[in-house]
C-alpha cells in the first residue's frame, strides 16, 4: 500500500513560515503563520504532483517523513491518480492499448488519468485492474 504523504519541513524567515519538501524540490511557500504555511504546502505539493502526471514525467513515491518534518497527505484523488499513473508507468502500456483492454475509447483513459479529471473509483479500479493492480480503500482513526 502506498502513502501519499510528503515531509514537509517548516521554518521560520522573520515573520513568515517557509514550507519545503525535500521529495518535491519545486515545493517552495510560505504563510504567515506555521498552519498556513501547510495549508499552502498541501495546494503546493498537489500541484506540483499533478504537474508532473500532467507533462508524463517520472513520479517517485514519498520517501518516509524525516525527523523535523511535518507529514502532509496527498488530497485523496490526487492520491489515487498518482497511483494508478505509477502503474500505468510501471507497465509500459500505451494509454491506447489500456483502453483497448478495457473497452473503452482512448479518451477515457486519458481522462482516467488527468489528475484534475472527477473520475469515478469504478472506473479507476477497473484500469488499475488492466494495469496489474488493484485500489483498496482503507478507513482508519482520524
Amino acid at each position: 500500500m502506498t502513502n501519499w504523504i510528503y515531509g514537509t519541513k517548516i521554518d521560520q524567515e522573520g515573520s513568515d513560515y517557509r514550507a519545503t519538501v525535500r521529495d518535491l524540490p519545486e515545493v517552495l511557500t510560505f504563510g504567515a503563520t506555521r498552519a498556513e504555511a501547510l495549508a499552502n504546502a498541501l495546494d503546493a505539493i498537489d500541484a506540483v504532483v499533478a504537474h508532473r502526471m500532467e507533462k508524463s514525467t517520472e513520479l517517485a513515491l514519498p520517501s518516509k517523513v524525516k525527523r523535523g518534518e511535518e507529514p502532509v497527505e496527498l488530497p485523496l484523488r490526487t492520491a489515487a491518480k498518482a497511483g494508478l499513473y505509477r502503474a500505468w508507468l510501471a507497465s509500459g502500456l500505451s494509454k491506447r492499448e489500456v483502453a483497448k483492454r478495457m473497452k473503452v475509447g482512448e479518451t477515457e483513459v486519458r481522462r482516467i488519468l488527468d489528475p484534475r479529471h472527477g473520475t469515478k473509483i469504478e472506473a479507476m479500479d477497473a484500469a488499475a485492474r488492466v494495469l496489474g493492480s488493484k485500489m483498496k480503500i482503507e478507513f482508519e482513526p482520524a
